[in-house]
């Protein structure tokens, strides 16, 4: 097992990585668990039959643990489904010294995390991600929830206490979701890492490859790259905004196409290639694109953006994108891999990348 440090201005944890994770609550982490009066694990309704005995058996024996489930998928992170969380929570004498449980992927992670830093006004929260995209929003503290005409317009910048990141849930995994977090590892390695990137090219040919040791530090060094941006800028007012690599478009077909539609990183994969030809086009990128897209094709990635989205419409999303300033659009766009920028980007040019990504020839 790997353990990571992170460091904020706003507080300092560990990230534990690796098979039996979990069980830090027995070992570096019973302190901690000592100062609760209560733990509320948020997870959902698929996590929960699958893997919540596991964590009670985990947790301290002498702490009264309440689980509530809300839907597995997008549509948790409503206002609704916030509101009958803080219900919940409130209805079961939750206090201050309670602590909430995110048990799940990067939906769960976000709305639990956002309850956490607004129930009142900020009780302890500890990651326990499920899903290899979890490895990415599980870490820095972003949680949210969405508003109709935005991704994750309603949130806070609240960090947990740790990330017990126990890669044996990731077993259960159906393959479209390990695509779907594979997509925020290729991100890491596309904004930090170009050796990386090769690795991952060159090794990675099938998810059934995605096991044992070779997971777990693929997904330690997504998490130090992620680290290491963070704890330089925890809020985003500078270089925490490359981390929104492929976000762009990514968010917006998300929010375009209705929440739950297509996965998170199904969606970032398509962003990533139309900021990988933007990059060509305005920073002079060199970048064997055709080679990418035969690599993500072959892992089963469907990038291409459905002819059912017109540009005058996906345009308008993207200017509500949280990075637009004066509603145009900024594009996290590379010079070289490992050497990102945030620039604005042109109409015409969205409009000529919008219509030429599908080709087959993207050079």
């Amino acid at each position: 097992m790997e353990k990571i440090k992170i460091n904020t201005l706003s507080k300092q944890y560990h990230v534990y990585v690796g098979a039996g994770a979990i069980q830090q609550v027995d070992q570096d982490l019973r302190h901690m668990f000592n100062h609760y009066s209560k733990l509320m694990v948020i997870t959902d309704e698929t996590v929960l039959s699958l893997h919540i005995e596991q964590l009670k058996q985990a947790l301290p024996a002498s702490l009264e643990v309440l689980v509530y489930a809300v839907p597995a998928s997008e549509q948790a992170k409503t206002f609704a489904i916030y509101e009958k969380c803080m219900t919940f929570a409130l209805q079961n004498g939750l206090d201050r010294k309670s602590c909430v449980l995110a048990f799940g992927g990067g939906v769960v992670g976000d709305l639990a995390g956002f309850v956490a830093a607004t129930f009142m006004r900020g009780v302890p929260f500890i990651q326990i991600p499920t899903t290899i995209l979890a490895h990415d929003s599980a870490v820095g503290g972003k949680v949210a929830i969405n508003h109709p005409l935005g991704k994750n317009m309603v949130g806070a910048f609240y960090q947990p206490e740790a990330v017990l990141y126990d890669t044996s849930f990731l077993s259960t995994l159906p393959e479209r979701e390990i695509r779907s977090g594979f997509a925020e590892v290729v991100k890491h390695a596309f904004i930090a890492d170009e050796e990386f990137l090769e690795n991952l090219m060159n090794q990675i040919t099938s998810f059934e490859q995605l096991s044992g040791e070779k997971l777990t530090m693929i997904l330690k060094r997504g998490i130090e790259i992620k680290r290491d941006i963070v704890s330089q800028d925890e809020k985003e007012n500078g270089i925490r905004a490359y981390l929104n690599f492929g976000h762009t478009l990514g968010h917006a077909l998300e929010t375009y196409l209705g929440y739950g539609k297509t996965t998170h990183g199904e969606a970032v994969m398509t962003g990533m290639i139309f900021a990988l030809y933007l990059s060509m086009k305005q920073c002079q990128l060199s970048f064997p694109l055709n080679n990418f897209i035969q690599w993500i094709e072959k892992l089963g990635y469907d990038w291409k953006i459905p002819s059912s989205i017109v540009f005058d419409e996906i345009i308008e999303v993207m200017k509500r994108d949280k990075k637009s300033v004066s509603q145009k659009p900024q594009f996290v766009l590379l010079t070289n891999i490992g050497h990102p920028i945030l620039v604005e980007v042109e109409e015409p040019l969205l409009k000529a990348a919008f219509h030429n990504i599908s080709r087959t020839d993207c050079q």
